[in-house]
């Protein structure tokens, strides 16, 4: 590990990237980054206690089919590259703390095509019924109305294409891809950990 500057987490959105990411950084005292936080696409489209769903997100969701939410979704993580990968590069050749890098924008292609060193990549998957599960808990499904729902449906419909195209790139590119499906975030961590020191050899 004594090599490694930069780890990065993809997943879809409720894979628990943010969760996983945080307890990594921690165990290797580097900082902690999200690409959510860089520029962010249309977030989640349910109400918090903080927030309202506005107006252009619930548009987004309500009339886009899966294709384009897709589509609309991989055109701004594209638009968003040269942003992430100028942070990775200053994060593996600088002197600072190292960094982990989380996010759905880490897509496995223009990873593979980095060439930074001291970079390590992983992506985390889960079941699609505990990506459900994790959603409608997020977004209080039981609690909501039918257009709410509707909008929440949309989403993990989404999420759930997302990961099936990411897994299958992960997998062309023969990256490494983690389940987290029956484990803590401590246990998914210590396997992060565990597959950035098997690449690091």
């Amino acid at each position: 590990m004594q090599n490694v500057r930069v780890v990065l987490i993809g997943g879809t959105s409720h894979a628990g990237k943010s969760s996983v990411a945080q307890a990594v950084a921690d165990r290797l005292g580097f900082a902690y980054r999200s690409t959510d936080l860089l520029a962010r696409h249309p977030g989640r489209p349910w109400r918090t206690p903080e927030r309202e769903v506005p107006p252009h997100v619930a548009e987004h969701y309500g009339t886009l089919p899966v294709d384009e939410l897709i589509r609309s979704v991989l055109d701004h993580y594209e638009r968003l590259w040269p942003r992430i990968e100028e942070l990775i590069a200053e994060h593996a050749t600088g002197d600072g703390p190292g960094l982990v890098l989380e996010g759905s924008a880490l897509w496995p292609a223009r990873v593979a095509g980095l060439g930074v060193p001291r970079t390590r990549a992983v992506w985390l998957t889960a079941d699609d019924a505990v990506l459900s599960d994790r959603v409608r808990a997020s977004g209080r499904y039981e609690e909501s109305t039918d257009d709410e729902r509707h909008l929440m449906d949309k989403f993990l419909a989404r999420s759930v294409r997302f990961q099936a195209l990411m897994t299958e790139a992960v997998e062309g590119h023969g990256l490494v891809r983690l389940d987290t499906g029956g484990r803590s975030v401590a246990e998914v961590a210590e396997a992060v950990l565990a597959a950035v020191g098997a690449q690091s050899r």
